[in-house]
């Protein structure tokens, strides 16, 4: 193909890249998005694994992407889009023998009447943590999905609580997701169903910091629910690349290499031998080691940046394991049935055991699993009477290999006839993807991992992906990180691309020069050696 120039150019058409290809064209920007894949989406995308059952291929429920102000600011609605929703939120299974587990209603005032059922105490504390969630659910939204430092919304919050409460929410915030669990409730029925949600990222459940997430991920069960797109996540992405529709979207071109004039990004070349000149920007939805390691070159990359990405810490490998049932699931606890997302294999001991064999390397023999019942939040993904479902759970870090995917997989099938004796007989049929299946289909999941890096505290905010400035500008002129790699981190919620997009158009312009004057500087100071300053 001819060379041409374009404004900017968008590596990768994942949802964080479409997001900041329409922010991008929304302002005018001529765009051009380079994806390595046949299709747009990423890790959000569909198909039929087997026929006649609708099987979303990487993440499937979407409480940020319904929260989110950057999703929600796209009026993916316009686009195609619609969200189905189960009759119940979620619950967790604490043990095999469980028969009443609990779980999130719809409605706030049924989960707190369901809670108290275990403690009294429970339903009116969940009550009260909801209560204090809808007074500061916007500043708190701007925080974890805007631009670090969060300095409007830590100031909204601080005045929306007054500064004795601001004080002990932060110290909240900050709990190991176990300590947090025990502090809010008496049951640990209740206990667990924060503790679960804390499990969807990979920091031990006694790791400061470890709580937000299931904090985050409860309220927003109570809140938005756990939204999937009616006829499979690739509805999404299809509705992101309509929005995104000013943009050039090419299919099957992966990027070989960014070049750097005189410390500026200056083009793209693809695999295929294309060639994109960039005039302004070029956003990255891509790891932070393949952008650092594999598509700069060598020397446009501070020494200290290379000896960084070193400790770059991947979140623990995903197996997951794909269900056509040719009946409802038989579970023992029937409050489980109208749940879209299921927690099991575990209580609130079990989880410490089990995220004690992710971290020695041990092959958990009762792996605990995220469990979705994706027919039952959305009729459309198989047949009447059926239902299309998978598990997913963890491999110990480092551990990649298909021969332990596999074992794991089996003892997914048995932990989940023990919860629901009849199971196995119902499965028509089943297809694992292992680590290098996810790889294979998208090359950012390197080693199975879905998160862009792992979410613990000492690779989020300023450290991440690298000690920096936990912002989406990098270390090349007019080069933007735009990634789950890159603050606030995974999840489908667009912040990462939103941000990235912003960055490169808030460096346009008389102020725009100053701030990016600014910016380089601070990053000059933290990333290279003394001796080269």
């Amino acid at each position: 193909m001819t060379p041409r120039s374009a404004d900017a150019v968008v590596i990768g058409a994942g949802h964080n890249g479409l997001v900041a290809a329409a922010a991008l064209a929304d302002a005018g920007w001529d765009v051009v998005i380079l994806e390595a894949g046949p299709e747009a989406g990423g890790a959000v995308r569909s198909a039929e694994l087997i026929p006649g059952f609708s099987s979303d291929l990487f993440s499937a429920f979407y409480p940020l992407g319904a929260a989110s102000p950057v999703m929600t600011s796209l009026d993916l609605e316009h686009h195609g889009l619609r969200w189905s929703r189960s009759p119940t939120v979620y619950g967790h299974a604490r043990s095999s023998m469980d028969e009443s587990a609990p779980v999130v209603h719809n409605d706030v005032a049924d989960t707190a009447a369901a809670l108290a059922e275990y403690d009294r105490r429970d339903g009116d504390a969940w009550f009260d943590l909801f209560d204090q969630w809808t007074k500061i659910r916007k500043p708190m939204l701007d925080a974890f999905f805007g631009p670090f430092p969060p300095v409007r919304a830590a100031a909204s919050l601080a005045r929306t609580l007054g500064a004795a409460d601001t004080l002990r929410f932060g110290r909240f915030m900050a709990l190991p997701a176990r300590v947090m669990a025990h502090e809010l409730f008496r049951s640990e029925a209740a206990r667990c169903l924060v503790l679960g949600n804390a499990m969807h990222g990979d920091a031990p459940s006694d790791a400061p910091v470890s709580g937000a997430m299931g904090y985050l991920l409860t309220m927003l069960a109570q809140d938005v629910g756990y939204p999937v797109p009616t006829g499979g996540a690739s509805k999404l992405a299809d509705a992101l690349v309509s929005r995104a529709g000013k943009a050039e979207l090419r299919c099957d071109s992966p990027v070989d290499r960014i070049d750097v004039t005189d410390g500026r990004a200056s083009a793209v070349h693809t695999k295929g031998g294309d060639t994109v000149f960039v005039r302004r920007a070029v956003i990255a939805d891509v790891s932070a080691p393949m952008l650092y390691g594999s598509l700069l070159p060598a020397d446009a990359v501070p020494r200290r940046v290379h000896e960084d990405l070193r400790n770059f810490e991947w979140d623990t490998p995903v197996v997951k394991v794909n269900y056509a049932l040719d009946r409802p699931i038989p579970w023992r606890s029937t409050s489980l049935s109208g749940a879209g997302t299921v927690h099991l294999g575990a209580d609130d001991d079990g989880l410490v055991r089990w995220l004690a064999d992710l971290t020695t390397g041990v092959l958990p023999e009762r792996p605990f699993m995220l469990f979705g019942q994706m027919t039952t939040a959305d009729a459309s993904r198989s047949p009447v009477g059926t239902e299309s479902a998978w598990a997913y759970t963890h491999l110990p870090r480092g551990v990649t290999d298909d021969a332990s995917a596999d074992t794991v997989a089996d003892r997914v099938r048995d932990v989940l006839e023990e919860h629901a004796p009849g199971f196995s007989g119902s499965i028509i049929a089943e297809v694992v993807q292992r680590p290098s299946d996810l790889m294979a289909e998208n090359g950012n999941l390197y080693g199975g991992a879905v998160n862009g890096g792992t979410a613990q505290l000492q690779q989020q905010l300023i450290f991440r992906p690298t000690p920096g400035l936990g912002r989406s500008e990098t270390v090349v002129e007019g080069l933007f990180l735009g990634s789950s790699s890159a603050h606030p981190g995974g999840g489908v919620h667009g912040a990462s691309g939103m941000n990235a997009a912003r960055a490169a158009l808030g460096q346009q312009g008389p102020l725009g020069r100053i701030r990016k004057k600014v910016t380089s500087s601070l990053l000059e100071l933290v990333t290279r050696d003394r001796e080269e300053r």
